[in-house]
């Protein structure tokens, strides 16, 4: 690619503009620094319960089967967060005006999920222990169903502190919310447009589109696969999608999971040698809890958000992200390494 392009996002209507004339060498992308271990012994998840975090929500130990009481052979346990953005402490979810303003009540859940080994982040967890992530996830995510107070869910991670995670150990978040969030509505809504005019969901036309032009494809398997998007937002931006059509991440079956995870895992492990270990995002994009038959046009997906660039001024006075890395060579380049 030679000239800069606008491109449009085929679900939002976003305008992203790729322009790969003002590139660096890929090594300029590299972290400047080596990541810093913290020090086990001072690290409140070895313990998170006798760190003040409070009695865990469900600790998984040597089975797939989550328990209430805390265990010296757990390998996931997930608790609530210490520092919650949102609380569910007899908040009730009805709007008020305060003068021309809407506000409701910050009712909600905000939960940690963490993992057992101090220094393996999801690329360097074992398969079975990957898996248990997210199979836990969605036990969690089930349970939350109940509440009907909670428009979304969002679970996702933050690795390294350029992306917001405040302490090292690998942790996992997951936070509901009564409100279905901007992005989400964004998404849900242009992909039912989509549907409406072309009866295809619109996922699964981008997941066609890769495997026949076979670009931008940076790893795939039986039923999920991963790809730089067209139209990425950012540098090195990848995402995931099982390959069959399914709306909701709660009903997704295990085998299925099974795929996502050693697609994600692969992905990062791909990422992290091409880029020499950048701190990251990845995030799920799934529908909301309420109304599920209006959603069943959805797809959802995993996004992973290498911390590459900052957005500037023009970035923020727009709304359009400058990409300056074609990402048909982003996925060569992470390809090859």
């Amino acid at each position: 690619m030679k000239y800069s392009e606008l491109r449009q996002d085929l679900v939002s209507g976003d305008w992203i503009l790729i322009a790969p004339g003002r590139a660096r060498k890929p090594e300029e992308f590299f972290p400047k620094k080596k990541r810093v271990k913290a020090p086990k012994s001072k690290c409140p998840f070895e313990n998170p319960e006798s760190a003040g975090g409070g009695k865990p929500i469900a600790v998984y130990a040597k089975t797939d089967i989550p328990q209430a009481a805390q265990s010296k052979e757990w390998r996931v346990q997930i608790v609530p967060n210490k520092y919650p953005a949102v609380i569910h402490d007899g908040i009730k979810v009805k709007p008020i005006k305060k003068g021309p303003y809407t506000v409701i009540g910050g009712v909600g859940h905000h939960e940690l999920l963490i993992t057992r080994d101090h220094d393996a982040n999801f690329p360097g967890l074992k398969k079975a222990d990957a898996a248990l992530v997210f199979r836990a996830f969605r036990d969690r995510y089930s349970t939350l169903l109940d509440d009907k107070e909670i428009a979304y869910i969002s679970i996702f991670h933050n690795w390294g502190s350029s992306a917001g995670a405040s302490v090292y150990h690998p942790h996992y978040q997951m936070i509901a919310v009564p409100v279905v969030p901007p992005d989400v509505k964004h998404s849900l809504v242009g992909s039912h447009n989509y549907f409406r005019e072309f009866k295809e969901c619109v996922h699964c036309v981008q997941i066609a589109t890769e495997k026949k032009d076979k670009k931008r494809i940076v790893f795939e398997n039986d039923c999920a696969i991963a790809f730089a998007p067209f139209v990425s937002r950012s540098e090195f931006e990848v995402r995931i999608f099982p390959k069959a059509h399914l709306p909701f991440f709660e009903d997704t079956p295990s085998g299925v999971i099974d795929c996502i995870v050693e697609v994600l895992q692969s992905v990062l492990k791909l990422l992290k040698k091409s880029l020499k270990d950048p701190d990251y995002n990845f995030f799920i994009h799934t529908t909301p809890i309420k109304d599920k038959l209006k959603y069943v046009h959805y797809h959802w997906h995993i996004e992973v958000q290498p911390k590459i660039n900052i957005p500037a001024g023009f970035e923020l006075g727009t709304g359009i992200e400058i990409n300056v890395v074609d990402p048909d060579e982003a996925a060569k380049y992470i390809r090859k390494k």
